[in-house]
């Protein structure tokens, strides 16, 4: 097993880069017992759970209402390297483990399961195995199930909030990602085992306008963005690292390709697939170097660093969140307003997104200027609690299982309020102006 578990301080290659690698664990989906129950763990986030919850400290308080949002969990990697099959141990990747049904209603039960011929003519652009890309492994699905074991520890058992068994009570919205639907689905059975017979329905957006991911063009975000991605306060990292970056290109093939070499994105996802997963960092089947423990480190500095600037520190970050998410913030004060009103149907409405749904919403909601936004994990978690007391209703917001500072007892009218700050005025022409 590597030994990322607890990472200390890294310097990077230059004195002068104000990066440095956080402690957080990498490599598996167990937090040790001696770190602090809610350690940035990237392989599975911490949550909320009966042994740390709290209610809030308001006598009298009953919990009313909530939206969660989740990320999906453990998964093979998304992006994959020009030769991804000399990279990867022999054996590869393998989700046959787990039956994946892909079926119409009323027909035979259908599942799929993917077959990698080792004489394919092209083998060598994916790995061994029976894994696509971005493909939820059992490992995923499992962590799934404990996360809504323990979210049911405290919505049901803790606070009886949440029904038994009562489908129409909850609201499931996903990506159109199949990991999102599986880790729903894990989510619910872990929830209540007596679950699995019954029928939920899981909503989605067309691929090309969801909100959730989210996936809808916007250009004027897209001129923010690159305009920030070209200053010095961005390509000072990236020129300090160069010979980082000249050692991993050299070694995964991926020298001059500008998906690699203009962010960290793509090395990070791989790297942390790989250490999450229990698999090697890659080793060049040719040259025989390996990515060392220490860049793999580096990495995962430069990838927090990398998002918290584009979501959060660069000049115009707020404005290519609320364009890229205000769709989606939106849908949340719709919500709470129709709550507000007595007229929201459900009890409660549960999102199961991607890093980039929860690093906007963190990113919206104020987290941070409490704290440098880090890179989402596998399995991260935003509830936004409503509270009742004294007849009057209230927001608490718990990220990764633990209140929000600054949301910690907020007046739902408020809370909506900020919600609705982050919806650019006449979004779909604001963002198509330019």
């Amino acid at each position: 097993m590597l030994n990322l578990a607890l990472l200390a301080l890294v310097h990077l290659a230059s004195a002068t880069n104000p990066i440095s690698t956080p402690n957080g664990v990498y490599n598996s989906s167990t937090t040790p017992s001696s770190f602090p129950w809610n350690t940035y763990n990237y392989c599975n986030a911490p949550h909320v759970n009966a042994e740390h919850y709290n209610r809030p400290s308001v006598e009298g308080a009953e919990l009313v209402y909530m939206n969660v949002m989740f990320r999906h969990h453990k998964r093979t990697p998304d992006n994959l390297y020009p030769n991804e099959n000399g990279l990867n141990p022999a054996a590869g990747w393998n989700c046959s483990n787990f039956i994946q049904f892909n079926y119409g209603g009323g027909t035979a039960h259908v599942n799929h399961q993917v077959v990698i011929p080792p004489s394919h003519p092209f083998l060598t652009q994916i790995w061994n195995g029976t894994c696509d890309q971005g493909t939820l492994t059992q490992e995923g699905l499992e962590d799934a199930i404990k996360h809504g074991r323990d979210f049911w520890s405290v919505y049901h058992d803790t606070v009886g909030f949440l029904p038994t068994v009562n489908p129409k009570d909850l609201y499931i919205r996903t990506s159109v990602s199949d990991r999102t639907y599986q880790v729903a689905g894990g989510l619910l059975y872990g929830m209540n085992p007596a679950y699995a017979g019954e029928a939920f329905t899981v909503y989605t957006q067309p691929t090309n306008i969801d909100s959730l991911v989210p996936d809808y063009d916007c250009p004027l975000a897209d001129n923010l963005r690159n305009a920030y991605q070209s200053v010095p306060a961005w390509t000072d990292h990236l020129n300090a690292n160069a010979a980082l970056q000249a050692r991993l290109g050299e070694t995964t093939g991926t020298s001059n390709l500008s998906a690699w070499t203009s962010w960290y994105d793509h090395y990070f996802d791989t790297f942390t697939s790989r250490t999450c997963a229990g698999h090697p960092l890659p080793c060049n089947a040719t040259t025989g170097a390996c990515v060392s423990e220490q860049d793999a480190a580096t990495v995962f500095a430069i990838g927090d660093f990398e998002y918290n600037y584009i979501w959060h520190s660069a000049q115009n970050a707020s404005n290519y969140t609320a364009l890229t998410f205000g769709v989606m913030f939106s849908e949340l004060a719709v919500n709470f307003k129709s709550f507000q009103a007595g007229s929201e149907r459900y009890k409660a409405r549960l999102y199961v997104g991607h890093d980039g749904s929860m690093i906007r919403l963190a990113s919206g909601l104020g987290l941070g200027k409490i704290a440098t936004l880090r890179w989402p994990a596998l399995g991260s978690e935003m509830a936004m609690e409503v509270w009742k007391a004294n007849g009057k209703n209230f927001v608490r917001v718990m990220h990764e299982g633990t209140p929000v500072q600054t949301l910690s007892w907020v007046p739902l009218t408020d809370f909506i309020s900020l919600l609705e700050s982050q919806v650019p005025p006449d979004l779909y022409n604001t963002c198509m102006d330019v």
